[in-house]
């Protein structure tokens, strides 16, 4: 933990990704913090961006932001993940528009949320932004990531998901407390976190065990102890005492940007990484079958209904 807190200085940069050229990538929570700073290194290699955003507003401010610094336009894909139909009106909206994906960034997410907070559908907050909107965003963009394994020089399209240290505090997954309930109201908002971050990296796992051998490559990660606004729901003095031992967003993005571009990671399928650009070791029980393919059962049975109905034209 103290040598992922505190990584040695990085051997790879922004400078050592190689151009994009052709290259379509969605970030989710894209328009601030890591998704932001991650979106500008892409842009400013000559991906194709879209932000993955709740908010359009806020996300029209950052892709102008973005045009200043790169002179490249990233685009708005309207997405909340805390709405499962969010969800599938937003890859419906991306398929009209780009029949292939190379790379999916699963950044986005919530931290430490009052325990009453809840996604439009019913569940944990935390879990499903984190968890279960990024799994049912996937899982409906396998076409396209096939695709653009199908297009890439490499064969490979990836999907990065990014996780936290703080994923090895969670004993597993409470399935009792992915919707709320009792037994959900009567945990913290920290533990209810740490599963969530748990949840990334077991379907991290179950993807690449899933389709790798189409060309689709999942790592999960954790980008660092970084100064980012994802605390707000902290108490001002643990943001204080936090960020006094935090790194820059720059520095947070270089892993996940690592993952997502550097030749030497397109054979990193089921990979864990840490702190700059370097392979780590998940918490052992994130890698167990079992567990994977109960969660994988669990969000199948949860995206079914909506999954199932016929999309809107528009």
């Amino acid at each position: 933990v103290i040598d992922q807190n505190f990584p040695p200085k990085a051997t790879w940069g922004v400078n050592d990704i190689p151009d994009l050229s052709g290259k379509v990538v969605i970030v989710t929570g894209g328009n601030s913090g890591l998704g932001k700073e991650t979106a500008r290194a892409l842009l400013s290699h000559n991906a194709k961006v879209y932000l993955g955003c709740r908010d359009a507003g806020r996300a029209q401010e950052a892709i102008e932001d973005l045009k200043k610094d790169t002179g490249k336009d990233a685009h708005l894909l309207q997405l909340d993940l805390a709405d499962l139909h969010s969800v599938k009106s937003a890859v419906v909206e991306f398929q009209r528009q780009e029949p292939a994906l190379h790379i999916l960034v699963n950044n986005g997410g919530v931290m430490v949320c009052p325990v009453s907070f809840v996604t439009k559908d019913g569940y944990d907050m935390q879990f499903g932004t984190n968890v279960l909107g990024h799994f049912f965003l996937t899982k409906l963009l396998l076409p396209q990531l096939e695709a653009g394994a199908g297009t890439s020089s490499d064969g490979k399209a990836r999907v990065v998901n990014v996780s936290s240290q703080v994923h090895v505090l969670a004993p597993g997954i409470n399935f009792d407390a992915l919707r709320d309930g009792p037994v959900r109201r009567k945990m913290s908002p920290n533990d209810l976190y740490n599963q969530s971050k748990f949840g990334n990296v077991v379907l991290s796992h179950e993807l690449a065990r899933r389709y790798g051998d189409l060309g689709i490559v999942s790592t999960a990660l954790h980008p660092g102890t970084i100064k980012t606004n994802i605390g707000r729901h902290r108490s001002s003095l643990a943001r204080a005492f936090i960020h006094a031992l935090c790194h820059s967003i720059p520095e947070g993005a270089l892993t996940q940007l690592w993952c997502a571009t550097a030749p030497e990671t397109a054979d990193a399928n089921g990979k864990y990484l840490i702190p700059w650009g370097r392979f780590g070791e998940p918490d052992p029980k994130t890698k167990d079958t079992a567990t994977g393919q109960k969660l994988w059962d669990w969000m199948e049975s949860q995206i079914s209904e909506v999954n199932n109905e016929a999309s809107v034209s528009v």
